[in-house]
This record gives C-alpha cells, sequence and structure tokens, in this order.
C-alpha cells in the first residue's frame, strides 16, 4: 500500500480523506480511485464533475477471495437518548428517508444527487435510472454484500472493517496514524506495523480485554 500510493498516488496521500480524493477525481488528476458506490451520483454530476461522460466502474480487485470486495456500510440516521426533541426528530428521519424526499431531491437538484442505497424504490424509478447509468451496479453491489459472510475463512464478527467495541474509534486514529507516518516516510512500514499492534494491544489491555 505504501508502495503503491508513494509511487503512483497523488500528493499529499497521507492526508488525502475522501472528500479531498473525490475532488482529484472529479478534475481528472486520479486515473483509478477504490472507494464507495456513494460517490457515484457527484462523479455523474456534470455540474460538480469534469469526468462524468468517460467515467466507468468496476468492482474492486481482488486476490485470493472472490468476495474480497463486497464491503456493505452505512451512514445512519439516530435520536440520542438524551434529546429533548425525540418526537421533532423521529418526524424528520421518517420524512428525509421518505419517498417524497427522494422525488423531491432529484426533480430540484437532479437525480444523480438523491441519497443512493436508502430505497429499493429509487433503483425501480425510470428517471434516476435513465440519470444514473451506475444504478444497476450499484444495487447489485448491495445485495450480493453479506456482512456475516465477507472474509476468505470464517470469524466471529460482523462485516470487514469495523469491530462493535466502544475503542474501536480510538485504535482507528491510532493505526491511522502510524500508516500517515509510513506514508511520508517519517517511519519504515515495519516500524509502522509494529507501533500500530502495540498501541491497539495497549488500548485492548487498558480496556478489559485481557484474551
Amino acid at each position: 500500500y505504501v508502495d503503491l500510493l508513494g509511487n503512483y498516488g497523488p500528493p499529499g496521500g497521507s492526508s488525502n480523506g475522501f472528500n479531498e480524493n473525490l475532488a482529484l477525481f472529479a478534475r481528472g488528476n486520479c486515473a483509478m480511485w477504490v472507494d464507495a458506490t456513494s460517490a457515484a451520483g457527484k462523479l455523474f454530476d456534470p455540474d460538480e464533475s469534469s469526468v462524468a461522460e468517460s467515467l466507468g466502474f468496476a468492482r474492486a480487485p481482488v486476490a485470493e477471495t472472490p468476495k474480497g470486495s463486497h464491503w456493505l456500510w452505512t451512514w445512519a440516521l439516530a435520536i440520542p437518548a438524551s434529546s429533548e426533541q425525540k418526537e421533532a426528530a423521529q418526524t424528520f428521519i421518517t420524512w428525509a428517508t421518505s419517498k417524497e424526499y427522494i422525488e423531491l431531491v432529484g426533480e430540484t437538484h437532479g437525480w444523480t444527487s438523491v441519497p443512493p442505497g436508502t430505497r429499493e424504490s429509487t433503483y425501480a424509478n425510470e428517471q434516476y435510472q435513465q440519470a444514473a447509468p451506475f444504478a444497476g451496479f450499484v444495487l447489485e453491489a448491495i445485495e450480493n454484500a453479506d456482512p456475516t459472510d465477507s472474509t476468505l475463512e470464517p470469524n466471529p464478527y460482523t462485516g470487514v472493517q469495523i469491530v462493535n467495541i466502544p475503542e474501536f474509534q480510538a485504535i482507528g486514529t491510532q493505526v491511522g496514524q502510524s500508516i500517515a507516518a509510513a506514508l511520508t516516510g517519517d517511519t519504515s512500514v515495519e516500524q509502522a506495523l509494529d507501533s500500530a499492534q502495540r498501541a491497539t494491544e495497549r488500548t485492548m489491555q487498558r480496556a478489559g480485554y485481557n484474551d
């Protein structure tokens, strides 16, 4: 990963996140970008993307695991238990995930701007199908992803990327910082891996995960 991004990736790879890479790709500064299907709408919007007319999709490359690119992820809406406006929040969420909202966005901002992956009916909408040539590809990707069976060997967890424990975010930050240091050349790959491993073990031990 470090060699690939360092030798062939865009400048500033250690600090480029989703939005930075989206902007680079939309300007035509990246030949290939492996990321989420949620980026499709913006990349196919000619008002936001200079590559809208010359864009193609493919599944992420895999090595030994045929289902290795079947990664299902979602951003969800939630209401905190401490909220004093639970009823209003519920009303908003109901509207913001409704068919009416999808139609409103499609009619006012263009059908490529509607939230992808939120409603199955969106993918049956002829207007969306015509405006979004990626619709069928995205729907197939969602339907074929199985979070309960996503790795080469059986595993005790659900998904391929997230471990649903409170410490996961802190561990992700620690590991990310180690990888960033390897990308910038401040440390070797071996040192970065060792640092990430030690930091993860320390966090888990402090949290009481003895096994």
